[in-house]
């Protein structure tokens, strides 16, 4: 969020141009991010765990208008480190990454919490948003219309002894992602040439749960009070790219429907 200590706020640049890595692109929330940012002029980068699933979701890769894919286990540092290199490499530049790694696990009580569904949790939510933010950090912080957005829960205000093990590994998640928030900010004050217009962000998305056409299709006699469509979502996460980033940068918004 923007204070008077923070620098100059910049013209939004837009999504355009940008070349964006969606991390978890195989999911309908990853799906509709790549399809939402693809119509806005951007350049999606679909990251999956399989080649193939990803071929299967996005097609070929090869084909002029393909979307670009990558392969990576995102729990293993080196691995994004390498992914990182590689999207630099072949695309000059990174200017964005949406995570939408993670998953649900709940139920039961505080005793009930299982140290498997944690492990789980942790690794999707935690470890995954760890990796990617420290090995994009340098490329948003150095981009004209850097952005980093994860997805979290609106339910940490009011935790719940069945959501334990869920809650907990989103409530590190989000304060990962404000320190990024707080690193973005210090290292584009701290520019030799002066202070500078802030130009990157990162902020957290904070969502019920997330509704997709194949939800709606299998329970159709379901309202889905207080959800939100991945194409919300997905809109909210492009039109990042148009926000100031000095504004948004830290930000938790709330995209309950």
């Amino acid at each position: 969020m923007s204070t008077d200590s923070q620098p100059p706020r910049s013209p939004s640049a837009g999504a355009e141009g940008a070349v964006v890595v969606v991390a978890g692109a195989t999911a309908a929330s990853g799906v509709a991010a790549v399809r939402a940012l693809r119509a806005a002029g951007a350049t999606a980068i679909a990251v999956g765990s399989r080649t193939e699933h990803l071929a299967e979701v996005f097609g070929d890769p090869a084909h002029d208008a393909g979307v670009p894919q990558f392969a990576c286990d995102l729990a293993d540092f080196a691995a994004v480190q390498r992914l990182s290199a590689d999207v630099s490499a072949r695309f000059g530049a990174v200017d964005g990454v949406i995570h939408l790694v993670g998953g649900w696990r709940g139920g039961g009580t505080l005793a009930d919490q299982d140290d498997a569904d944690w492990d789980f949790l942790a690794r999707g939510a935690i470890t995954t948003l760890r990796n990617t933010s420290r090995a994009f950090f340098d490329a948003i912080a150095a981009s004209p219309r850097g952005r980093f957005a994860m997805v979290s829960t609106t339910t940490l205000a009011r935790p719940s002894a069945a959501n334990a093990n869920y809650q907990a590994a989103k409530a590190a998640a989000e304060a990962w992602t404000r320190a990024m928030a707080q690193g973005l900010a210090a290292v584009q004050s701290a520019r030799k040439e002066g202070p500078l217009p802030q130009t990157s962000a990162a902020v957290v998305l904070a969502v019920k749960a997330l509704l997709d056409e194949g939800m709606r299709a299998k329970s159709p006699e379901r309202s889905f009070a207080g959800y939100t469509h991945v194409d919300t979502l997905a809109a909210r996460a492009v039109e990042l790219f148009s926000d100031d980033a000095a504004e948004v940068n830290g930000a938790r918004l709330d995209l309950t429907a």
